[in-house]
Parts: structure tokens; sequence; C-alpha cells
């Protein structure tokens, strides 16, 4: 299923729940903000469109890296000493070689540590928890672990965390149904899925 459907049964999911709860309109809002982006989580094992709405582009951050272990180079060769110029020109080639490696995967692992960064640094449980997600999300292959209750389980945890943190009602509801909405639309009992989810990784492979 397409993200944008993704996007709008999460939403409709957040509404539901908003609706339920008879809730303000700005929190309404919120809620259905959050089915949205929570119906789309799962998708963040995946070089889509997902992954590159929350990371810098790769190529650019590719460049970016390639020009300053060029200056270093340039910089190295012109004002360094010996030994130190040639350590200086080794470590600037290092640093192009490496950064021509740079995948959007990549991009999404850095994005991960950051986040888990801040969420050491603001003191937020749930934020952290999201860094470590989207760190293992970067790792593995796409409709695997983040479509499976494994997945579900530990996003329902940084809900939960991201509930207590808000103090709003709904919040933890409105998350977990938007990512189940994300999971049920994959499943193959829908016929425009070719493909299924293995809710039950590792303990089993088999397609739902």
């Amino acid at each position: 299923m397409k993200g944008t459907a993704h996007m709008t049964i999460g939403a409709a999911a957040g509404a539901t729940v908003a609706v339920t709860l008879q809730t303000e309109t700005a929190a309404s809002l919120f809620l259905v903000g959050l089915g949205l982006v929570s119906g789309l989580i799962p998708d963040l094992d995946i070089d889509g469109k997902l992954s590159n709405k929350i990371t810098i582009s790769h190529t650019f951050f590719r460049k970016i890296t390639q020009f300053i272990g060029l200056l270093l180079i340039i910089y190295s060769y012109f004002k360094g000493l010996d030994p130190e110029k040639w350590y200086g020109i080794g470590a600037g080639t290092t640093v192009i070689i490496i950064a021509s490696f740079i995948k959007q995967r990549t991009m999404l692992t850095i994005t991960g540590i950051a986040v888990l960064i801040g969420g050491f640094f603001l003191k937020e449980n749930w934020l952290g928890l999201l860094g470590i997600y989207i760190i293992f999300a970067s790792f593995v292959a796409h409709r695997s672990y983040t479509h499976s209750v494994i997945g579900l389980i530990f996003f329902s945890i940084i809900a939960f965390q991201l509930e207590a943190s808000l103090k709003l009602e709904g919040v933890f509801t409105a998350c977990v149904l938007g990512y189940i909405s994300h999971l049920v639309a994959d499943m193959k009992f829908l016929p425009f899925n070719k493909r299924g989810v293995k809710l039950f990784l590792p303990f089993s492979t088999k397609e739902f």
C-alpha cells in the first residue's frame, strides 16, 4: 500500500480516538497528526520518501564530507610539516573514500543516533527510544521487524512514554492504532498486496 493510503488510515485512527474521547480542537488535531505519523513509521525500514523526509540528502551530505576531506588534503599539503603533513593528507583521503559509501540508510542511522542523543540530553525517554527504533529500522529489511509484533510492542513503549511526557490522554491509543493500521493494510488478505507481513519474526517467517 502506498504512503498516502497509510497516512489517511492512520489519520482516521487518530480522529477516531479524538472523537471517542471528545477532546478539544487542538488536542484532536494533534491526535490526528500522531495517528498519521504512526501510520507511516513502519516504513522507516525502506529507502524511500519517509526516510528521505527525516534525513539530510545523502548525496548532499556525501559531497559536503568529500569537500571537507579535500580541504584537509590541501591544507595539510601547503601548511603541514613532515610527518604531520602526510597524516593530514591520509586522513583527508580516508574521509573522501568513506564518504563515497554513504547511502540513504546510512543517513537514517545517523539521524537515529542524533535523535537518541537528543533524548538523552533532553531527558525524554520516548525520544531516546525513538532514536533506537530509527537506528534499528535502518539495518533491517523492508516489511520485516518493523512490520512485526516485536516492532509494534517496541513502538507501543515509545507511545506510552510519549503520553506520560505530554500528559495528554489518547496519545498512546492514537499512536498504537495508527501503527496497527499500517500492519493490517499491508497484509495479504487485501487483494492489492502481493506480499504480506511477517508478524511473528523471528519465530516464524510466515506472511499474513
